[in-house]
């Protein structure tokens, strides 16, 4: 993976006091720098943060005044950052960084523009069978309406080329967890080259979902 490119992991974080730890243990050492950035977070993850950021050099951290959501703490992140692959994980790992390899591969000798995951889930392990419903649901309503040959536009997990896909990634208007469909959508209408890379979904149990679907789902 030594390209001589930079290459800049965003981690969102928002009331992850827990997790933030282990995200950053687990990320792959050619990743030169890790940006966390937490979305006014109301328990102890800005110290954690901060902590953090004091002691591992390669980290970056960066705090919102306000919860804006993680379509808008990705892009502040990918605004600070400087690598010419640009992407960011979900800070529960339930898709692991061990893919984080493949997709900057994608990109750096492959020439995609965008890589992404789509999620397989293990049967005994999805858990929550409403919000997989809904969310397998969601994937053919956009498969549907949309029409732009995404199949799991919502994973959180993607990685862009800086130079071709940063005007659709900071072009992206909405905030919340639609920005994921939306820069999708973008990507597809600027004709950028997209790679959907099959991961192993597993779900945490031990913790809450930021996901309010009576409060998300009509935004």
């Amino acid at each position: 993976m030594n390209h001589g490119k930079r290459i800049g992991v965003v981690v969102p974080a928002y009331n992850e006091e827990h997790l933030i730890g282990r995200v950053i243990e687990t990320m792959p050492d050619f990743v030169d720098r890790i940006y966390i950035v937490d979305d006014c977070s109301s328990d102890d993850t800005r110290a954690i943060i901060e902590n953090i950021c004091r002691t591992t050099p390669h980290c970056s951290s960066i705090f919102h005044d306000v919860n804006s959501g993680r379509g808008a703490a990705f892009k502040t992140g990918f605004r600070q950052a400087r690598g010419a692959v640009v992407g960011f994980i979900d800070i529960d790992l339930e898709v692991g960084s061990h893919y984080v390899p493949l997709m900057i591969r994608q990109i750096l000798c492959h020439g995609y523009d965008v890589a992404t995951g789509h999620r397989h889930y293990l049967i005994r392990q999805t858990g929550g069978l409403i919000r997989v419903l809904l969310s397998c649901s969601y994937r053919r309503l956009c498969r549907w309406m949309l029409r732009f040959g995404i199949r799991d536009s919502e994973t959180g997990y993607k990685f862009f080329n800086r130079e071709t896909a940063a005007d659709v990634v900071l072009g992206s208007e909405h905030d919340g967890w639609f920005w994921d469909t939306e820069v999708m959508c973008r990507s597809v209408l600027a004709n950028l080259r997209i790679i959907e890379l099959p991961v192993l979904y597993l779900r945490r149990f031990d913790k809450q979902t930021s996901v309010r679907i009576f409060r998300d789902a009509p935004l």
